[in-house]
């Protein structure tokens, strides 16, 4: 056989297996840089002196300070009695009275001592509640609404989730603190100074949440919202349903997956904060991520893997638990025909209808909660507190013209960020698409791997970091002498795309199963292989879940900051936030300075990204 023929036989039998290939290649990756680092922190719980143990875990719960109220259960599960007589007992305390004061009952429920885990669960609840409410008003109007700028403000809705979280904390304390922007503001109108950040630490850490979190409700409700298919509800108004009754018979329904998968992954990624709590909070509102933290500096690795494992077993089973909800909805239809939008302010008498206003109240709102932090940091980055100055940026452009190579420089930094946002991209996306098509019809069992596949969103920053560290940048013995250790460019975007593709598939796998499984079929009996049938039937149809996907995959590469701190001490390979913290410790005000680059850097790459992806929707 000639080299040409055996050429085209190696290419038909890709083709023919490209997705097999590709499976094989997204495992490699997932074991390599994500099971085997979480296994290396794991095996600290695991293992005592070398020996399988679970006294770790029976210390932990039967802790009250970990556990509160529940942790006699825990120490005592067959003192079921006692336990009853207790619940009874507490349930007996709560009372009913009446105030003489107002015409209504008063409910008082005796205090219950949450411990650590419960603490974590109420606040991730509280800011899961925010973070909704906050974003679903903008994705009704982003959604339904056509305005100068929707195009790019919907570009900018992902900038706060990639904000370093330190960076958001210094935002917030220029903001709430007390001579920040927000009493300076009420100085002006005689009121303040108001100490929000003592008396109302929770509740500013809540708001830096939803900061973080609402446009990522926002931005997934959105892209659900425009796939709503009008002719649905057309039919419902053709059959009598008022337009509230169609509202809500026939669009809420095929918004709440989008909705519930922001709330969940709002719940999860609050239940593992930790920058933002230790910040603003401190040990006084420490949840479990900080205290695993806490523990790490004090050399308990045992205590800290064990609250980690504990930590991963919530966050995981929350995940699957919604993903079984997500199969159960897939096969609803979806954006044949999206809803028409109409101006947001056509003429000035419909400025002053009441939705118009609430509109208007609801962008004072946001103002104050995503504008102001933002503002905060680009004020602060050209005043000293004695008035205006550029001596930040000209430090920053000194520091790159005669800085040694030793030394943090702006440039590698913003060259080295964006080099790893493309190639986390190209990683990424093939990752997440392949894990998609890999579980969206694949019925029960399809959802355990996409429960499994989904466990970066379920361990904590810190968890996959230590990993790293004692895993792939220390190295790894394997049998035969050969060492398996992972450290500079690529392992830092081999960690980036570990973090990211969670975000392609949850983008992408609705879309793809609510598909019609009879194109794909009709496809391959006309000769196209899976492959072919994926990329020219499939992908062109689930276009706006990939490019969002890609969109995320991007903002996390930019904004990651935990493992890439890790992997790239001592090395050229120190992105924006590595370069902020690194300047935070010392000098504030360049880092303040850096971090409204990496502000205008980010805001920039989104705009052509979503630009770009939405030329490849349209075609």
């Amino acid at each position: 056989m000639s080299a040409s023929g055996r050429i085209a036989d190696v290419r038909a039998w890709f083709a023919g297996r490209a997705l097999v290939v590709m499976a094989l290649a997204t495992a490699a990756v997932l074991v390599v840089m994500l099971y085997v680092p979480v296994g290396v922190v794991f095996s600290e719980a695991l293992f005592v002196d070398g020996r399988f143990s679970v006294g770790n875990f029976r210390a932990v719960l039967a802790d009250p300070f970990y556990l509160g109220v529940l942790a006699p259960v825990f120490a005592d599960p067959l003192a079921v009695g006692t336990h009853l007589g207790a619940l009874v007992g507490w349930l007996a305390s709560i009372s009913v009275s009446v105030s003489p004061a107002f015409p209504w009952f008063t409910l008082e429920v005796p205090d219950v001592r949450l411990g650590l885990f419960g603490f974590t669960a109420y606040q991730a609840t509280l800011s899961t509640v925010a973070s909704v409410v906050l974003g679903l008003p903008a994705a009704y109007v982003l959604a339904n609404y056509e305005f100068r700028g929707r195009q790019t403000l919907r570009s900018l809705t992902i900038l706060p989730f990639v904000l370093p979280g330190i960076m958001v904390a210094v935002g917030f304390y220029a903001t709430f603190g007390q001579t920040g922007t927000l009493n300076s503001l009420l100085g002006l109108a005689g009121l303040g100074p108001y100490p929000f950040l003592g008396r109302y630490p929770l509740a500013v850490v809540i708001v830096a949440h939803a900061f973080y979190n609402a446009p990522l409700v926002a931005r997934i409700t959105v892209a659900a919202w425009e796939s709503v298919d009008v002719r649905t509800v057309e039919t419902a108004r053709s059959l009598g349903a008022s337009p509230r009754r169609a509202f809500r018979d026939v669009v809420v329904p095929q918004l709440l997956p989008a909705v519930l998968t922001g709330a969940l992954l709002t719940f999860v990624f609050t239940f593992m904060t930790f920058p933002i709590v230790l910040a603003l909070g401190g040990l006084q509102l420490a949840t479990v991520e900080v205290w695993v933290y806490d523990r790490i500096r004090r050399l308990a690795f045992a205590e800290a893997a064990t609250l980690a494992v504990l930590e991963t077993i919530v966050t995981l089973s929350v995940t699957y638990a919604y993903l079984r909800y997500e199969s159960a909805q897939a096969g609803m239809s979806r954006a044949a025909s999206p809803p028409p939008r109409e101006q947001l302010f056509p003429d000035v008498r419909t400025a002053f209808t009441p939705s118009r206003l609430a509109i208007l109240g609801y962008g004072v709102v946001a103002a104050v909660v995503f504008v102001g932090p933002l503002a905060s940091l680009i004020v602060g980055s050209v005043t000293d507190g004695s008035g205006f100055t550029l001596r930040y940026y000209a430090f920053l452009l000194e520091r790159q013209v005669e800085g040694a190579s030793f030394q943090t420089r702006p440039w590698p930094a913003i060259r080295n960020s964006l080099l790893f946002g493309v190639a986390t991209l190209a990683v990424a996306l093939p990752m997440g698409v392949v894990i998609s098509v890999l579980t969206a019809r694949a019925g029960r069992l399809g959802t355990v791997v996409d429960a499994l596949a989904m466990l970066p969103l379920a361990v904590s920053g810190i968890v996959f970091g230590i990993g790293l560290l004692q895993g792939l940048v220390f190295g790894i013995a394997l049998p035969g002498g050969w060492r398996l250790q992972v450290t500079g460019a690529v392992a830092i975007v081999a960690a980036h795309a570990v973090a990211a593709y969670p975000f392609v598939t949850r983008n992408v796998s609705p879309l793809l199963a609510d598909l019609d499984p009879a194109m794909v079929e009709s496809a391959r009996a006309l000769g196209a292989t899976r492959a072919r049938a994926l990329l020219d039937v499939e992908l062109p149809l689930v276009a706006s879940g990939v490019v969002a996907g890609a969109a995320f995959a991007f903002a996390i590469s930019i904004g990651e900051f935990s493992s890439t701190v890790i992997l790239a001490a001592g090395s050229e390979t120190y992105t924006m936030p590595v370069a902020v913290e690194r300047y935070l410790g010392r000098r504030p005000g360049p880092a303040i300075a850096m971090g409204t680059l990496l502000l205008v850097v980010t805001a920039a790459s989104f705009v052509v990204v979503d630009r770009v992806g939405g030329r490849f929707e349209r075609d």
